[in-house]
């Protein structure tokens, strides 16, 4: 086990063989989760990770929405 100090913004530093063990580079995400006393960092995606990577949809997203909430409505009536 090893000890970082919180920075006044927040911030921690991994230590550099932690991040050489686990092939943490710049740039990486981290994905962090809270557990009863403890907080949980892995190396991961997260959709931010994909943006680019699919296609753009042939319709803009904001019809999909609206097509989705009219479609919700008529299921609830």
């Amino acid at each position: 086990m090893q000890a970082v100090k919180v920075l006044p913004k927040g911030q921690i530093t991994l230590p550099k063989e932690i991040r050489e063990s686990l092939d943490i580079k710049e740039g990486d995400t981290l994905t962090i989760e809270k557990t009863a006393g403890e907080v949980i960092l892995k190396k991961g995606k997260t959709i931010h990770d994909y943006i680019g990577f699919l296609p753009k949809p042939e319709i803009p997203i904001e019809d999909v929405i609206e097509k989705a909430t009219e479609e919700a409505v008529k299921e609830r009536v």
